[in-house]
């Protein structure tokens, strides 16, 4: 397994960081850059991260799908983007695309980003309750059947694509992983599901991102979670929270009620090899927010959980 970490596509001190911690994969999400799919982009970026001695593997992020999501006019020429990106990612040999079949507007949600932990470190966290005193979503009249109409006929359309690419799509879970948010279902939120997901496109290219953290928040058992979805999972987020879908916290990676040394076992034990990068940790001391850091990613928290990362690695061998 390759510790990784998520970076803007040009260099900055994250990237110096990354390197000092002797992270081995690049994950990059394209903050503020215009049609980042196109090649010459992609190989800029891929080029920056290789220069900088960190290879890139992950895309993780999503073209406009909006219409794509709600079976709208306009879902082919969005499905044609998704196309190009996948092919231009084979030729330049990144690995995989995380992506996500979720409505963006109700996409990943907190309702806190400063719940007191330990030494006064701040975490995030979810409550269900506040959430829904919003206003439904303009499209909250779709039903659960049409977005797996429109999730079959994505599959469809582009899973040929990365396999003829070489590229793993690596589906990652709804945040928070229930339904329906704000009006609008989600299919995305348990282990049956994406067993149902997975059937549509029986391809080794047709896989997960396996979040921790959602998994938990599905109150299912993380290592046994691992071990049923396999070697189709190409991808980690490696966290923890503590609570149910309708309220939750993140966690300090060590101070979860997931068994994390089991769930690094039980990727061995699957034959995951890929890149495992940690997500949404606790802001500390002195931090303070910069433009394009968004809460959850500041640095500190980022060191202490590679180094948790590595040491769980080194123990599970």
């Amino acid at each position: 397994m390759d510790p990784a970490l998520m970076l803007p596509p040009s260099p900055d001190r994250r990237w110096t960081l990354a390197k000092q911690l002797g992270v081995t994969s690049g994950v990059v999400r394209f903050w503020g850059v215009d049609d980042w799919w196109e090649y010459d982009t992609l190989l800029r970026t891929r080029n920056r991260f290789e220069d900088h001695g960190i290879p890139l593997h992950v895309v993780e992020d999503r073209p406009p799908m909006t219409n794509t999501v709600l079976g709208k006019d306009g879902r082919d020429e969005e499905i044609a983007t998704v196309k190009r990106l996948l092919r231009n990612m084979g030729k330049l040999g990144i690995e995989t695309y995380c992506w996500v079949w979720t409505e963006n507007p109700v996409g990943v949600l907190r309702t806190s980003d400063s719940i007191p932990d330990r030494g006064g470190s701040l975490k995030t966290g979810y409550d269900h309750e506040w959430s829904q005193r919003a206003d439904d979503h303009p499209e909250a009249d779709i039903t659960e059947d049409e977005l797996w109409e429109n999730l079959e006929y994505f599959l469809d359309e582009v899973v040929p694509v990365a396999e003829e690419a070489g590229v793993n799509m690596a589906l990652h879970p709804d945040d928070p992983p229930l339904s329906p948010v704000r009006g609008v279902p989600r299919l995305v939120t348990s282990v049956d599901n994406y067993e149902r997901i997975l059937s549509l496109h029986d391809s080794p290219n047709h896989g997960v991102t396996f979040c921790q953290g959602n998994f938990a928040a599905m109150e299912t058992d993380v290592p046994a979670a691992i071990k049923r979805l396999g070697d189709r999972i190409h991808f980690v987020h490696f966290r923890d929270v503590e609570g149910s879908p309708d309220s939750f916290v993140e966690t300090w990676h060590d101070d979860g009620p997931t068994d994390m040394l089991a769930a690094m076992e039980a990727y061995r034990d699957v034959g995951f090899d890929g890149p495992i990068r940690p997500d949404h940790v606790p802001k500390m001391l002195g931090e303070e927010d910069r433009e394009g850091v968004h809460a959850g990613y500041t640095d500190m928290g980022r060191l202490f959980a590679v180094g948790y990362i590595k040491g769980l690695l080194e123990q599970s061998e």
